[in-house]
C-alpha cells in the first residue's frame, strides 16, 4: 500500500477499456498544472442565460423523445443535452470561439434530486454521459486545430436541492431530507456518467452546504478507487451574500479546511455574487490556499428586474486586477454572462503573470463555520469535555431523556467559556449511540454559535465516528483510533477518516494494552505515525497524540508517577514529531478528587502548567473551570505540584489532608453589565443600538438633569444613537427587527422627554427633521404592517411621519400633506384594488398641482404597475420603493435638492423604458379569443373523478376556535419576510446574514405568541360550508339541495385565454378555469362547492394599539404580524379538518408540516381576489352565502378588503386534479362577458380587473 492510495494520485494513469468510455481516461495534472504555472486559464461562461435566449417552448423541450412524458420539462436546461444537443453544442462553440480554454458541461442539475422535479431520474447517468460526450467532442475539435491552445471539457457536478447540513422541518432541526450516503450515491452516479463520457476535470461547483461538497468529493474518491483512474477535480465554493458564507454558514477560509483533504487541483469562489463584490472573499481563500484558485463571478447582482447588469468590460477589469493582485490562476464568469464576457476576460487576463502557489505550510487547519488554524506560536487548544455522555452526569441524563435541544445548552456553554474545539461523546450501553451521535451533531449544525468551532468525535466504537463523519461539514477530529487490535483494522480506520477528511487522535494503545510507561508510549505513537503518514498519506500536522494521561493520587503507588510519565512523553513525541500534537483528557488526572471541584481545577491547572511546557499543546477540558495557576492559593498549589510532579512519597496523604479545607464552589459565569459603567450619553447609545429599554428612563433623566435644556438630549445623544443605527442598518449589520426595537428605545426616551420639553413652552416643541412625509394605506385597504414598518424606519432616521392610517380616501391624504407641508406622500396597499387607487391618488396629485414626489409600496405594488399605471398620471416623481431598508436612502436623495431631479428623471426615464419594454411583449403576446381559450379547457373523466359528497351540506360555525390547535400549523417564512428577513424558516435562524437577529425576532415572536395563546388575547372564528354544485360554462351554480332545481346562487370565474402553444396542435390545449374543477351540468354528475372566511384578527387592534401608546412599535407591529399567521394558519387547519373530518374525502390523509405548507394535498382552496379569481367582488357572493357578517363580524370594506385584517377566505375545491393557476392577462371579449354574466358595467368590471387587462381601457 502507498502513501496516496487514498486517492490514486499516479497523475499519467490510463484505465483499460472496460468502463465502456468513448474515451480512455488519462490524468491530465501535470500538464494542466505546467498550464497554470506559466498563464491563467478561462472557464466558460454561464449555460442559463444563453439557453433561455433562444426561447425555447416546452414540446421543444420535450423533442421527440419526451413528447409524451407526464410531467413539464420546460425550463429543464439538463435535458437539452438529448432533446436539442445541436443548440448545446452552439452555445458551447461560442464560448470556445471566445477563447475559453475549460468547458463545463451542461449537467449543473443534472443529477437524482434537480431532474426529480421533471421527473427525469430514470436519465440521469445517460444527460451526464451525453453532455461530456457534446463537449469533449466539440474541445477536442479546436485543440486539434490548435494544439498550442489545448481545450479540457470540466464535469459539472453542481449542487443539490436537498442539504446535509441544516433541516427543512420546521419542527425538527435535527431532520434531513438525505443521508450523506444517498448524496454520495447521487454524485458517484453523475462522475460515472461524465468520467465515461469523456471528461478531463471534475468541477464540483456552487458548494453551497459544504458536507454536501464533502460528501461529492468523497463520491469522487471512491469511484477513483473503483475504476482504478484519476483526473483532477476542482472545487468552488459559493458566497452567497455579503456576510461571507455560504448557505451552510461557512467561511471561504473554513470551506478550505474542509475540502483540501482531496488531491485538488484547485479552489475557488463562483456565483451568487458579482465580481464587484467577490474580491475580499477571494483574497481570503487566496491567503490560505496552497492550491491553484479559482474565480468565475455573476455578472453582478440581479437588478430589480431580475436582470444582469455587469457588463464584460467591468467584469474583465475586475478579474485582472484579481490576477494582477496574485488572487486567481483560474478565471471565468456564471449567471448572467455570455461569450462577450468570455472574450473580453480572455483578453483582459492574457499575458498576465498567474498567482504562484505558495509553498503549503505546516500549520494544522481544523474548521467549524470559521477556520482555526492551530501554528506554532499558539496558545494551548482547548478541547470542550462537558458533552460528553460517560463524563457529564447532566448531559447524559438530557441524552438518555431525548432531551437533545436542551443538551445544546452544554455544548453552547463550553464554546463562551472558550473551548475552540468540542468533544462530543455519546458512548453509552443502553443507548443507541449511532443515532444519538447522528442527532446530536445535526442539532449542533443548526446552531451557529455552536458550530463556529470545529468538532471532535468522540467513541471507542468506530461505527459511532463514521456516523458523526458523515455530519460534520467542517474539518473535525476522530477522537480516537489506536493499534489495540491490530494493523489491519488500524489502517482501514484511518483510510476512512482520510477520505472523510478530519484529523486523528491516536492512542498509545496496542494488541498489549494501554502504554502505562513512557517507553511504551513513543514506541507505540511512533509505529501509528509511521503507517499514517508513510502508507496512508496523512499529513503530519493531522496526527495528535494522546499518550495516556492516569488518574493519581489514587492511593496506589504504582499510580504516583502518571503525570510525570505523561509530561516526559510530551516532550520526546514533539522533539520526534514537530508538526503532530499531543493531547488528552485532562480531568482524568484528578478523578480521585471527584466531587471537590475546587481541589479537580488546581490539579488541572498545575498539570497544565507542566505539562504545556513539555510539549502538550491541546487538551480536553472544561473550558469554564480552568483556574490561573498563578491564582491557586499557594498552600493548594504547592500540595497539589507535589502529587503532579510525584516530589514526595506523602504527597497524596497531604493533599487529603488540605482537601477537605477548600471545598468549594466552582469559578461562576459572570454577567456583562460593563456598559453601565460607561458615560450616560455613551449608555444611551449603546441601548439604542442593542434595543434595551431597561435602564432608558433613569438615563435619559440622568441626562435631561446635565443638558441646558430637554431638547438637547433628543438632538444630542439620543440622536447620535439613533445615526448609528441607521448607518449600521444602511450597511447590513443590523436588521429590521433590531431597527424596530432601537425605535421602541427612542419612543420610550422621548416620551420621559415630552412634557419637559412642553414646559418650556419651546416655539416647536418638536426638533428640527429631514423631512416630513405623510403616510397611508389608501382606501378600501386595512393591512398596515409594511407601511407602520417603513415609518418606523423613517422615523429612527430624523423623519417626522404622518401616519394616516389605514382605508384613507384620496382627499385626506393630500389635503393633509397640504396642512403638514409635507416634503413627500407614501402610499402603501396589499390587494389589488388598491392599485387603481393608488392611481387616482397620482391622478389628483397631478390635477391639484402637487409637487412634491409620490412613493409607492406595498406587497401587490411592482416596478411594473408603477412604470405602466401610476407614473403617467403624476409628473412630479413616482418612486417605487421596494422594502423598508430602501426607503431611507430614497427620501433622503429625493429631499436632497442635490440628487433630486437627477434622481426623478432617471426613475422617468427607466419607467419609460419599462413601459416601451412591456408594450412591445404585449404586442408579441398571443391571446387566444374566449371561445378559443374555452375549447382548451381542462376535460376529466367525471363518472371517476369527483370527490364523494360532503358529510354534510349547509353552514357550520366557530365562535372562538382554540388558538393553540393553529400554533403548530403556523408557516413562519411569511412572517420573516415581514420583516424583511429573507430566507427560508428554519434555515433563516442560521442564515449567516440574518441568523442572529431571526432567531431574537423568533424568540420574541414566539413569548408574544405564548402569551396571546394562554391569556386568548385573540378570538378566532370561522365559517364554512358546502353546496351541491355543477358548472355551467365558466360559472358554478349552488343549489338549494340536492334536488339541484332551484339555484341559490352563482360563483362566476374567467379564463386563461394566453396563448400556450401558439396553435399547436401537438402542444396540450389547456387554458384554466376554476369552473373545469367542477363536474359540468350536462355531464349529470353530482358535484359540490365549499366555501369558507377564518379570522384570528378580533383583538389584534387592542393590543397593537396598547403596544404604540406605550411607545411600542416592535411589540405592535409584532402583534399584527402573529394575528396575520395565526389567520393563515386557521385556513390551512381548517382546509385540513374540511379533506379530513367535515367533507371527509381524504379522511386517510396523514402529511408533515412541511407537507401541508408545500400544498401536497388533494384539492384546494382559492381567494377571490388572488390570482386564479382575481375579482375580489366575488366575494359578496360568498359574503352573502354564508351571511358571514352576521355570523362572525367579519366585514368586506368599499375595495373588498376584509376586516379585521387578519382574516382569510376562499372556496373550496375538492377534485383531485384540482391545481392553483393564475389567469392571467385577459382580452376585452371575455372581460365583456364576463360583465353580462355578472350584471356589471363593462366599466366597473374594467375597474375591478384593471391589472388583469390585455388592452387599454377607453
Amino acid at each position: 500500500m502507498t502513501a496516496n492510495v487514498l486517492f490514486l494520485q499516479s497523475k499519467e494513469y490510463m484505465t483499460s477499456t472496460a468502463n465502456k468510455a468513448p474515451y480512455d481516461i488519462i490524468d491530465r495534472t501535470t500538464e494542466i498544472e505546467r498550464i497554470l504555472e506559466q498563464r491563467v486559464m478561462v472557464l466558460d461562461g454561464a449555460w442559463g442565460s444563453m439557453l433561455q435566449a433562444y426561447n425555447l417552448s416546452e414540446a421543444e423541450f420535450r423533442g421527440d423523445r419526451f413528447a409524451n412524458h407526464a410531467s413539464d420539462v420546460q425550463g429543464c436546461i439538463d435535458l437539452l443535452v438529448l432533446t436539442q444537443p445541436d443548440i448545446v453544442e452552439d452555445v458551447q462553440r461560442q464560448y470556445l470561439d471566445a477563447g475559453a480554454d475549460i468547458l463545463e458541461t451542461n449537467t449543473f442539475t443534472a443529477n437524482q434530486y434537480g431532474l426529480a422535479e421533471y421527473d427525469l431520474q430514470e436519465v440521469v447517468y445517460e444527460i451526464n454521459r451525453e453532455a461530456a460526450m457534446i463537449a469533449r467532442r466539440i474541445a477536442d475539435e479546436y485543440t486539434e486545430l490548435n494544439p498550442g491552445k489545448p481545450r479540457f471539457v470540466a464535469g459539472v457536478l453542481g449542487p443539490l436541492n436537498k442539504m446535509l447540513s441544516l433541516s427543512p422541518d420546521v419542527g425538527d432541526p435535527g431532520y434531513r431530507e438525505v443521508t450523506f450516503d444517498e448524496v454520495v450515491a447521487a454524485y458517484t452516479e453523475c462522475a460515472r456518467a461524465l468520467l465515461d463520457g469523456g471528461a478531463q476535470i471534475l468541477l464540483v461547483e456552487t458548494i453551497y452546504d459544504t458536507l454536501n461538497g464533502k460528501a461529492a468529493l468523497y463520491a469522487i474518491a471512491k469511484l477513483f478507487e473503483e475504476m482504478q483512474v484519476r483526473v483532477p477535480v476542482m472545487a468552488s465554493f459559493t458566497v452567497v451574500d455579503m456576510s461571507g458564507r455560504n448557505l451552510s454558514g461557512q467561511t471561504p477560509e473554513a470551506f478550505y479546511a474542509s475540502a483540501t483533504h482531496a488531491p485538488l487541483l484547485s479552489v475557488g469562489i463562483n456565483c451568487s455574487l458579482g465580481s464587484d463584490e467577490m474580491r475580499t472573499f477571494l483574497a481570503g481563500l487566496a491567503s490560505v490556499s496552497s492550491h491553484f484558485v479559482s474565480v468565475h463571478p455573476n455578472a453582478g447582482l440581479p437588478n430589480e428586474f431580475g436582470e444582469y447588469d455587469e457588463t464584460a468590460e467591468h467584469m474583465s477589469a475586475n478579474l485582472k486586477e484579481f490576477v494582477e493582485s496574485g488572487y486567481a490562476n483560474i478565471v471565468g464568469s456564471c449567471c448572467g454572462s455570455t461569450p462577450e464576457h468570455t472574450k473580453a476576460i480572455v483578453d483582459a487576463v492574457g499575458g498576465l503573470n498567474p498567482r504562484q502557489r505558495p509553498e503549503g505550510n505546516s500549520n494544522t487547519i481544523l474548521s467549524g463555520l470559521e477556520l482555526l488554524e492551530i501554528r506554532p506560536d499558539s496558545n494551548f487548544i482547548n478541547i470542550g469535555e462537558r458533552a460528553n455522555i460517560t463524563g457529564s452526569a447532566r448531559f447524559r441524563r438530557l441524552i438518555k431523556t431525548g432531551k437533545y435541544e436542551e443538551a445544546l445548552a452544554v455544548s453552547r456553554l463550553q464554546v463562551e467559556d472558550g473551548a475552540q474545539i468540542l468533544d462530543i461523546n455519546m458512548d453509552e450501553g443502553m443507548l443507541d449511540s449511532e443515532a444519538a451521535m447522528t442527532r446530536y451533531l445535526k442539532l449542533v449544525a443548526s446552531e451557529p454559535d455552536i458550530s463556529l468551532v470545529p468538532i471532535m468525535v468522540d467513541s471507542s466504537k468506530f461505527s459511532v465516528i463514521e456516523a458523526g463523519l458523515k455530519c460534520l461539514q467542517g474539518k473535525g477530529i476522530v477522537n480516537s483510533i489506536s493499534l489495540k487490535e491490530g494493523e489491519e483494522p488500524f489502517r482501514q480506520q484511518a483510510i476512512t477518516i482520510r477520505r472523510h477528511g478530519a484529523a486523528v487522535v491516536v492512542m498509545a494503545f496496542d494488541e498489549e494494552g494501554q502504554a502505562d510507561t513512557v517507553k511504551r508510549k513513543i514506541a507505540i505513537c511512533r509505529r501509528s505515525y509511521r503507517i499514517l503518514v508513510d502508507e496512508i498519506g496523512f499529513p503530519p500536522q493531522d496526527i495528535i497524540f494522546d499518550p495516556n494521561i492516569f488518574a493519581i493520587a489514587t492511593g496506589i503507588e504504582e499510580h504516583n508517577n502518571y503525570a510525570v510519565d505523561f509530561i516526559e512523553a510530551a516532550k520526546i513525541l514533539k522533539d520526534q514529531f514537530p508538526k503532530s500534537h499531543i493531547s488528552g483528557g485532562v480531568s482524568n488526572v484528578s478523578f480521585s478528587f471527584r466531587g471537590n471541584d475546587s481541589v479537580r481545577e488546581a490539579i488541572h491547572s498545575v498539570f497544565l502548567y507542566h505539562a504545556v511546557r513539555a510539549g502538550m499543546d491541546m487538551g480536553i477540558v472544561n473550558a469554564g473551570q480552568l483556574g490561573v495557576y498563578a491564582d491557586i492559593d499557594p498552600a493548594l498549589r504547592d500540595a497539589v505540584e507535589d502529587v503532579v510532579l510525584n516530589n514526595d512519597a506523602n504527597a497524596t496523604d497531604q493533599l487529603l489532608a488540605l482537601a477537605d479545607t477548600v471545598r468549594g464552589v466552582s469559578k461562576q459565569r459572570i454577567v456583562d453589565d460593563e456598559w453601565r459603567k460607561l458615560p450616560v450619553n455613551e449608555r444611551l447609545s449603546h441601548a439604542l443600538v442593542q434595543g434595551i429599554d431597561e435602564f432608558v428612563v433613569e438615563d435619559v433623566e440622568e441626562a435631561r438633569q446635565l443638558a441646558h435644556r430637554p431638547i438637547h438630549v433628543i438632538e444630542g445623544p439620543l440622536m447620535d444613537g439613533m445615526n448609528v443605527v441607521g448607518d449600521l442598518f444602511g450597511a447590513g449589520q443590523m436588521f429590521l427587527p433590531q431597527v424596530v426595537k432601537s425605535a421602541r428605545v427612542m419612543k420610550k426616551a422621548v416620551a420621559h422627554l415630552v412634557p419637559f420639553i412642553e414646559q418650556e413652552q419651546l416655539e416647536t416643541g418638536s426638533i428640527k427633521t429631514n423631512g416630513k412625509i405623510v403616510m397611508a394605506t389608501v382606501k378600501g385597504d386595512v393591512h398596515d404592517i409594511g407601511k407602520n414598518i417603513v415609518g418606523v424606519v423613517l422615523g429612527c432616521n430624523n423623519y417626522e411621519v404622518i401616519d394616516l392610517g389605514v382605508m384613507v380616501p384620496f382627499q385626506k391624504i393630500l389635503d393633509s400633506a397640504r396642512e403638514h407641508q409635507a416634503d413627500a406622500i407614501g402610499l402603501s396597499g396589499l390587494i389589488t384594488p388598491s392599485l387603481e387607487e393608488m392611481v387616482t391618488v397620482a391622478r389628483e396629485m397631478e390635477r391639484q398641482e402637487f409637487d412634491i414626489p409620490l412613493l409607492i409600496g406595498g406587497a401587490t405594488t411592482s416596478v411594473a404597475h408603477t412604470a405602466v399605471r401610476i407614473d403617467p398620471q403624476f409628473n412630479k416623481g413616482v418612486i417605487h420603493v421596494k422594502d423598508a431598508s430602501r426607503a431611507v436612502t430614497v427620501i433622503s436623495d429625493l429631499l436632497n435638492d442635490e440628487t433630486s431631479q437627477g434622481l426623478i428623471e432617471g426613475t422617468k426615464n427607466r419607467y419609460a423604458q419599462v413601459r416601451d419594454s412591456r408594450a412591445a411583449r404585449d404586442a408579441t403576446e398571443r391571446l387566444l379569443t374566449i371561445e378559443q381559450a374555452r375549447a382548451r379547457r381542462e376535460t376529466f373523466d367525471w363518472s371517476n373523478s369527483v370527490a364523494p359528497a360532503p358529510r354534510f351540506t349547509g353552514v357550520r360555525i366557530f365562535d372562538n376556535y382554540p388558538l393553540d390547535d393553529l400554533v403548530e400549523r403556523i408557516d413562519w417564512t411569511p412572517f420573516f419576510i415581514t420583516w424583511e428577513l429573507k430566507g427560508m424558516y428554519p434555515n433563516i435562524l442560521t442564515d449567516p446574514k440574518y441568523g442572529t437577529a431571526a432567531s431574537n425576532l423568533f424568540r420574541d415572536a414566539q413569548t408574544m405568541l405564548d402569551r396571546i395563546v394562554e391569556k386568548k388575547l385573540f378570538t378566532a372564528k370561522a365559517i364554512f360550508g358546502f353546496y351541491p354544485a355543477n358548472a355551467v360554462g365558466d360559472d358554478v351554480e349552488l343549489y338549494t339541495d340536492d334536488d339541484r332545481t332551484t339555484v341559490l346562487t352563482k360563483f362566476h370565474f374567467l379564463r386563461q385565454q394566453n396563448d400556450k402553444s401558439n396553435l399547436r396542435p401537438n402542444l396540450p390545449r389547456q387554458n384554466f378555469c376554476l369552473a373545469d374543477f367542477v363536474a359540468p351540468k350536462d355531464s349529470g354528475v353530482n358535484d359540490y362547492i365549499g366555501g369558507f372566511v377564518v379570522t384570528a384578527g378580533f383583538g389584534v387592534d387592542l393590543l397593537a394599539g396598547s403596544l404604540e401608546e406605550a411607545h411600542d412599535d416592535y411589540g405592535s407591529i409584532m402583534a399584527k404580524a402573529l394575528g396575520d399567521r395565526l389567520a393563515e394558519a386557521f385556513a390551512e387547519r381548517l382546509h385540513e379538518r374540511m379533506r379530513r373530518e367535515f367533507w371527509g374525502y381524504r379522511a386517510d390523509e396523514s402529511l408533515t408540516d412541511e407537507d401541508i405548507i408545500k400544498e401536497r394535498y388533494q384539492g384546494i382552496r382559492p381567494a377571490p381576489g388572488y390570482p386564479a379569481s382575481p375579482d375580489h367582488t366575488e366575494k359578496t357572493t360568498l359574503w352573502n352565502l354564508l351571511d358571514v357578517e352576521e355570523h362572525t363580524g367579519v366585514k368586506l370594506t368599499e375595495s373588498m378588503a376584509m376586516w379585521p385584517a387578519a382574516s382569510v377566505s376562499g372556496l373550496y375545491f375538492a377534485h383531485p386534479e384540482s391545481h392553483y393557476f393564475g389567469v392571467g392577462k385577459l382580452n376585452r371579449d371575455q372581460i365583456k362577458d364576463y360583465a353580462e354574466r355578472k350584471g356589471l358595467t363593462l366599466g366597473d368590471t374594467e375597474r375591478w380587473l384593471s391589472p388583469n387587462l390585455a388592452y387599454d381601457r377607453d
